[in-house]
């Protein structure tokens, strides 16, 4: 098993401090890793190296055919390659990301920007658009200052689903950290335990 870890969050964690996303998550890669000794696992820390935003320069460099990029079109186009193949070689997905102002971070946002290259993870069809990266296990492991769950202000649950489907990962799991913001012992030991559900299942 090939487990890739993404931390999404605006903040650095510490064991007991930080971005809890990112704990919780670390709490479940190492769960998964329990179960299969001889797994590897990769983090890619959005937090300590930032994928930069998806702007006229990067769609420049992507749009000109590799032979005729600059060093600094074929630098910016490599950034996006190289999370392309971490998540191809990834068995297993275990994605921590907090809500921000109703949906994902900023810094994932520009993950997802990197990796959905047409042709690559998804082509199109006369049936439609085709995701390409199939067969893997995806757990997004999310924090909330409030209670979202189940709510129409909870955009970011519909918007993972479906961007991921569209890349071809539909075997989804969530696990949220909810009110944290005014109870967050509570919060922390739901996810804990939704995370314990789904490693013994």
């Amino acid at each position: 098993m090939n487990i890739l870890q993404i931390n999404a969050s605006a903040r650095r964690a510490t064991d007991a401090e930080g971005s809890v996303s990112t704990r919780l998550a670390s709490e479940l890669t190492a769960g998964l890793r329990a179960a299969n000794p001889t797994a590897t696992v990769t983090v890619r820390d959005l937090t300590v190296t930032p994928q930069p935003v998806l702007d006229e320069a990067a769609l420049g460099a992507l749009f000109t055919p590799a032979d005729k990029r600059t060093p600094e079109q074929a630098a910016r186009v490599a950034l996006d390659d190289a999370l392309i193949a971490e998540l191809q070689a990834a068995d297993t997905l275990v994605i921590g990301v907090p809500m921000y102002n109703f949906n994902v971070t900023a810094q994932f946002k520009n993950w997802i920007d990197a990796v959905a290259r047409a042709g690559v993870t998804f082509k199109y069809s006369e049936k439609g658009p085709v995701g390409l990266v199939t067969g893997k296990k995806v757990y997004i492991v999310t924090s909330r200052g409030g209670v979202h769950r189940g709510q129409p202000s909870d955009q970011m649950t519909p918007y993972l689903r479906t961007v991921l489907a569209f890349l071809g990962m539909t075997d989804v799991e969530f696990v949220y950290a909810e009110g944290m913001a005014f109870a967050a012992e509570q919060g922390l030991a739901q996810a804990r335990a939704q995370i314990s559900e789904l490693l013994a299942a």
